[in-house]
């Protein structure tokens, strides 16, 4: 006879699941010197992106076996480190000059929620799944990036101390790659800072790095997805930031907005952040449910998936302004 056993069904862990396209196209990432210079300087990006979304188009859907590809577009705003002018003005003038270069854009994010969305603290769940990756030959000498808010992607050079009576003191060694191919290239990322009175602010590569993970459908909070796009249906913009959606789907017909893969289209100036964000992604814990799901998703799809999640990620950087 077999026992029956029985569990709550509040016990058993859930992982909520979220439609995912196969490539996620980023148009762009700006600041606000980038808006305060007008349409002008948004008509150079568009023009200047065009061609390489065409090109990151027919890559993916060579790489889909020729069938369509599902590809979703989005543009984040920077609106957490400085609040500048209002959604009202901006967003109607961004989609006039995507449109202008014959692009469209189906997703529009705020940085800001890649720190907080809602009552979800997203970028403090992110920093707490931080797996450093420690260094061969390392003694733990080094304080956690949860006390420095520093994150390596190697060993840095030993700090020099005063040498003891008798002793000499120790040589000065060079920073080493833990990954490196027969030379280093050593990268220090401040995650965060915080200020007298214990305010946080998290910074540019980190949020980043937790705009990668939402746009590869990789974001749980106690299960639940984070930074779900919210339907666009007023007839405009509100005149605050903290009025419009983290995350908002301005085209109903949009493929979904995570997906398999990310590329993003970047002014050079770009490339030192990204590469911290490539070495926070490789020392992150993701969510395993939410892997887990992805990789049985592309399974059945026969749509080749890298294991790195930082492999994932791709960009394509041109010379801009």
């Amino acid at each position: 006879m077999t026992d029956a056993v029985f569990r709550e069904t509040a016990a058993e862990p859930r992982t909520q699941s979220v439609p995912l396209a196969h490539l996620s196209l980023e148009l762009g990432h700006l600041y606000m010197e980038d808006f305060e210079a007008g349409p002008e300087r948004l008509r150079r990006h568009f023009t200047e992106v065009r061609p390489w979304v065409d090109a990151a188009r027919t890559a993916a859907t060579a790489r889909a076996g020729g069938r369509r590809a599902r590809i979703s577009t989005c543009f984040l705003v920077d609106d957490y480190f400085t609040r500048f002018s209002t959604p009202a003005e901006v967003v109607p003038m961004l989609l006039a000059e995507a449109e202008r270069a014959g692009l469209s854009v189906d997703y529009l994010a705020r940085e800001s929620g890649c720190a907080t969305t809602g009552k979800v603290p997203v970028a403090e769940a992110v920093a707490g799944r931080i797996v450093e990756s420690p260094p061969p030959g390392s003694y733990g000498l080094r304080p956690p990036a949860a006390q420095t808010g520093w994150l390596a992607n190697g060993e840095r050079s030993p700090a020099a101390r005063a040498p003891q009576a008798m002793k000499r003191a120790a040589a000065w060694q060079p920073p080493r790659e833990t990954a490196a191919r027969r030379h280093s290239v050593f990268l220090d990322v401040e995650l965060w800072s915080d200020d007298a009175d214990g305010h946080r602010t998290w910074s540019c590569p980190f949020l980043a790095a937790v705009w990668q993970l939402a746009r590869l459908g990789l974001l749980r909070d106690e299960g639940e997805a984070v930074l779900v796009p919210q339907p666009h249906t007023a007839t405009g913009f509100p005149d605050s930031w903290d009025e419009l959606p983290s995350l908002l789907r301005l085209n109903a017909g949009a493929d979904p907005f995570a997906a398999y893969r990310t590329c993003s289209v970047l002014p050079t100036r770009f490339l030192p952040v990204e590469h911290a964000v490539r070495v926070i992604l490789d020392q992150i814990e993701v969510d395993p449910g939410a892997l887990q799901q992805v990789a049985e998703r592309s399974g059945r799809e026969r749509t080749a998936v890298p294991d790195s999640v930082a492999d994932r990620v791709s960009y394509v950087y041109y010379s801009g302004p």
